[in-house]
């Protein structure tokens, strides 16, 4: 069966079991409902802008929400809960943070590849499902080179030792192509700047990536300059 079919077929499936079964907010369990008006609201995109070290130059990260309160409880739940409907109210933020790249028609949108075990486990891959929502079309050209432990709770420099070489260009991937990486939340960014560097080293044009959110561990407090710090703009 063919891939499409298979999701279509699995997202047919959730929706119907979600008729059955007792559905709450996923922003603030609000009952008999999947998203409330007011986490709808919070969902606002609020585009705010990194760069991150990468070989070959620095990567410009847009993100269109911050992981924290509605957004990251909405993430979780369609990770963790496989409530792929909520991938809509993220939509926005999608379009949002790629408008902010300015990019054109012919810049190819590839995410991050999903691996192996969390594609059993889900059932589907997350960055490609949240570029289909918002109308986006997919261009898989990464690919898994080794497997790399758990990111949870390693600090930056150990997340760059252990992403280091993992990814890989797919065959068939045209060099000199223009791409812009996408995933679902960056946050110290050293998987997107390894996503980076394999497209380079394959001799494609990587001119930034996008993320739906990201985390506010680098964030300026109010009257105090980070260098590196986010940039938001409404």
């Amino acid at each position: 069966m063919p891939n499409a079919l298979v999701l279509a077929v699995r997202a047919a499936c959730a929706d119907a079991l979600a008729l059955l079964l007792p559905v709450s907010c996923a922003g603030c369990d609000e009952p008999d409902v999947g998203l409330c008006e007011r986490c709808v609201l919070a969902l606002t995109p609020a585009p705010r802008r990194q760069v991150i070290p990468a070989d070959g130059g620095g990567l410009t990260v847009w993100s269109g929400l911050v992981f924290e309160g509605v957004a990251a409880r909405v993430l979780r739940a369609i990770k963790e809960d496989g409530r792929t409907g909520l991938a809509r109210s993220l939509a926005p933020a999608v379009r949002a943070a790629v408008a902010r790249t300015g990019v054109d028609a012919d810049v190819a949108l590839v995410p991050l590849p999903t691996s192996r075990a969390a594609y059993r486990r889900r059932g589907f891959r997350v960055p490609d499902l949240l570029l289909r929502r918002a109308g986006r079309p997919v261009t898989r050209l990464l690919r898994h080179a080794r497997r790399t432990g758990d990111q949870r709770g390693l600090g930056r420099e150990a997340r760059r030792s252990n992403v280091d070489g993992s990814l890989a260009v797919r065959p068939g991937g045209p060099p000199g192509v223009r791409v812009l990486l996408v995933d679902d939340v960056v946050t110290t960014g050293a998987t997107l700047a390894e996503a980076a560097r394999a497209l380079r080293s394959a001799g494609a044009e990587v001119i930034g990536a996008v993320t739906v959110a990201a985390t506010p561990r680098n964030f300026a407090r109010p009257g105090e300059h980070r260098p590196d710090t986010f940039e938001t703009h409404r």
